[in-house]
């Protein structure tokens, strides 16, 4: 892993570069941030610029990265490198005191092989006060050619003497373009699904690659015309057979016992739902005229204009909370999913 290879988080990776360039890298480091938003590969990429055998300089930039083709990046990259460790949580979900007190332990000497040793703290929130509190006195003074990083999107979890110890790094969430590009450019997604997943991820790279891709486009190509249709619809009737097409199964999807084909469910309503929030997240920002940037579904704007065009302040808000109460009716309080639909067809 690279600094290049990295996408997103530009300033970050910038700023860590520099400072590994520099030798001026603080020893104890926090990457707080939400989950799967990359702050891991940002940290193995930190740990290869530092280890690299023929680090390389970015002709534009300036910054130093690794060659990742060394044998020290080779590796790093498959988890065979000794000096650099990945503690995470065990299959209980909590980091124990033992492999802290090991690698503790090792920092009392020189790397085996690399420039310096790096210890990598996954899901840091998770370790035990006593595992913490055995971790204060490294951080506070790491021996020298030792780094530690501990990654967490809860560090107020972290004791506070931890967290002083550390320079904290706050990464945010993806914007929907670096997604998109992520996926379609490393993961072989069709443009379509990438937009779709992006969409409905929050930012985070990890949650786009844990989707079903041909639900999710699927599910946004049926939010998306129940909100044009919306626009259109007066009378109840008519309302309450848009608010059915939430149900409704698309393409070669079976039926389930009741007939209502097995986009009836709860997860699938869910996911359809979702996508409808995020419509309507942009056809705010097509009201205000936002900077086009600013759209997640930007490949729909000549779809969502139209819509924008019939939802004023108050309707907009009217509608975003109702998809909320939707969504909590279907995934927390085990309500009717046609009862759900009917009342939200009246929302919109």
């Amino acid at each position: 892993m690279t600094f290049r290879e990295v996408s997103g988080h530009r300033r970050l990776v910038g700023l860590l570069a520099r400072a590994i360039g520099a030798g001026s890298l603080p020893p104890s480091l926090i990457f707080a941030g939400p989950d799967g938003i990359g702050k891991r590969r940002v940290a193995f990429a930190a740990a290869s610029a530092l280890n690299c055998l023929s680090p390389v300089e970015d002709m534009v930039t300036g910054l130093r990265d690794a060659c990742g083709t060394c044998a020290s990046c080779g590796k790093i990259a498959r988890g065979h490198h000794p000096d650099v460790r990945l503690v995470e949580p065990e299959e209980n979900g909590s980091i124990k005191i033992e492999p802290i007190r090991e690698v503790i332990g090792q920092t009392a000497y020189r790397p085996f092989e690399g420039r310096s040793r790096v210890v990598i703290v996954d899901r840091a929130d998770l370790m035990g006060e006593d595992a913490q509190n055995a971790m204060l006195k490294t951080l506070e003074e790491p021996p020298a050619r030792n780094v530690f990083i501990l990654i967490s999107s809860r560090p107020t979890l972290l004791l506070d003497t931890v967290r002083s110890r550390c320079c904290q790094l706050r990464f945010a969430p993806m914007a929907a373009g670096e997604i998109v590009t992520e996926l379609i450019a490393r993961h072989g997604y069709a443009e379509r699904d990438a937009r779709a997943a992006a969409a409905m991820a929050g930012g985070s790279l990890g949650r786009a690659l844990e989707s079903a891709t041909g639900e999710l486009a699927e599910a946004r190509a049926v939010a998306a015309g129940i909100l044009i249709e919306a626009t259109r619809a007066a009378d109840p009737r008519t309302r309450l057979a848009v608010g059915a097409a939430l149900l409704q199964v698309v393409g070669k999807k079976g039926k389930d016992k009741d007939g209502k084909g097995q986009a009836g469910d709860r997860g699938q309503l869910a996911v359809r739902l979702r996508a409808m929030s995020s419509l309507l997240r942009d056809v705010s920002i097509l009201t205000t005229r936002a900077p086009e940037e600013a759209l997640v579904n930007l490949d729909l704007r000549a779809e969502l204009e139209p819509v924008a065009r019939h939802y004023d302040r108050d309707r907009l808000a009217r509608a975003f909370s109702a998809v909320g109460r939707a969504i909590a009716a279907v995934e927390r309080h085990n309500a009717s999913p046609k009862i759900v639909v009917d009342w939200l067809a009246f929302q919109l």
